[in-house]
């Protein structure tokens, strides 16, 4: 009887904690198939996400001494997407898959929070990337002063606006509910039609944090490419440290351009759906149109780290360091190893270690003795050090003395 009556307290407890899972609102408004897939996809989304966004932060954190400003907001971007991957994904894939919300109610806020948290984040933040990008550019003697200090702050400042937009709706301005499709939580796009202050929430937060930063954007990468147009023969002409300065800048601008170009494209169709269920009639918005949009929303967290990994020559060959020295020490590590193939990878990791990768400012990060020396230097013969050679290493090049260069020819002596 006893045990009875403690088995019907905990299921009575459990009821009254997951009322709310049991209303028509938290069940799933479109077809199971078509949940399975969603969550299918979101499993993807976030393995990938999981991968690209630790990895790249590593990275990040390996050459942290010589991050440029700009580099701040990537590695923003890289966090916000991590948190979104983080906090949204293990609650709406196992949701997806049993084709109802699972959580309950403050749970579904907190999601819906932690939702717009991070997508606004991450639009602020490329919106604040482009315009440094612009200062830089455009503006190249105010760019300059453009510091380290002056990004971190910068990027708090894109947080603190995030922020207040996604604590609006925990205070009464606007609502959390759930998703058209039943499935997820976000904002409550059908409010605005009965009430008053959830209407004023959608029209700032349309204006302010999509057709605001949107319009920025755009107007920042159209100065950056007329700016670039018309000096483009200037910088043919002259080679020079600060050349180089400029086609780092360069780069980073055309990967943000691309990031820019996959997040919008990623979130437009979310917002397009909802400022139709906002101003129009909610009732003839479809379940699977807001389920559609919002898979290609969340796919959004894996373009960063893709782009930059992929195409940012410092991070890439970063990781490729990375990755050889966990190799080999992992085959330092192994009973099969010869012991000469040993000190032979050690001494590969010696002379890869010797090629340098450039500061900011077109300096390197560390010269190296000689490319061939062991440790007893007087085995080494080398000229003195009267003369200097420009050695070219993939698409850049530096000035280094006969002295730190081996008395073997090298193929990307210039």
């Amino acid at each position: 009887m006893t045990t009875d009556m403690f088995q019907l307290l905990l299921r009575r407890i459990y009821e009254m904690g997951n009322d709310s899972d049991t209303s028509a609102v938290f069940a799933s408004t479109i077809s199971k198939e078509y949940d399975i897939l969603m969550g299918s996809l979101y499993g993807v989304f976030c393995v990938l996400s999981l991968m690209g966004n630790c990895i790249l932060l590593l990275v990040a954190y390996h050459k942290r001494s010589t991050l440029k400003p700009a580099e701040f907001f990537i590695i923003n971007l890289s966090i916000s997407d991590l948190g979104m991957t983080l906090s949204l994904f293990p609650l709406a894939i196992p949701s997806a898959f049993s084709h109802r919300w699972l959580f309950g109610e403050i749970t579904c806020q907190l999601y819906a929070m932690c939702g717009v948290l991070f997508g606004l984040c991450s639009l602020t933040n490329l919106t604040a990337l482009s315009l440094v990008c612009c200062l830089k550019v455009c503006f190249p003697s105010h760019g300059n002063k453009f510091s380290s200090s002056h990004a971190r702050l910068l990027v708090v400042g894109v947080w603190c606006y995030a922020s207040v937009f996604a604590v609006g709706p925990l205070a009464q301005w606007g609502h959390y509910s759930a998703e058209p499709y039943g499935t997820a939580c976000c904002i409550d796009w059908h409010a605005p039609n009965h009430e008053l202050s959830a209407l004023s929430y959608i029209v700032c937060l349309f204006v302010f944090c999509y057709a605001l930063p949107c319009t920025v954007i755009f107007l920042s990468y159209t100065f950056i490419l007329l700016t670039v147009r018309g000096s483009r023969q200037a910088v043919q002409q002259h080679v020079s440290p600060q050349t180089k300065t400029t086609n780092a800048h360069a780069l980073i601008v055309k990967l943000s351009v691309a990031v820019c170009i996959g997040f919008l494209g990623a979130w437009t169709p979310y917002a397009a759906v909802a400022m139709w269920a906002a101003f129009g009639d909610a009732t003839r918005v479809p379940p699977a149109a807001f389920a559609l949009a919002a898979v290609f929303a969340k796919s959004s967290t894996m373009y960063n780290p893709m782009v930059y990994l992929l195409c940012k020559p410092n991070f890439r060959e970063c990781l490729y360091r990375d990755t050889s020295m966990l190799r080999q020490r992992i085959y330092r590590g192994s009973p099969h190893s010869d012991p000469k193939e040993r000190f032979g990878s050690n001494s590969q990791r010696h002379k890869d270690m010797s090629i340098s990768t450039r500061f900011s400012n077109g300096q390197q990060e560390s010269y190296g003795a000689c490319l061939h020396c062991t440790e007893n230097a007087g085995l080494c013969h080398v000229t003195p050090p009267q003369r200097t050679a420009c050695v070219l290493t993939g698409s850049t090049y530096r000035e280094v003395t006969v002295g730190q260069l081996s008395a073997k020819p090298q193929d990307d002596f210039l």
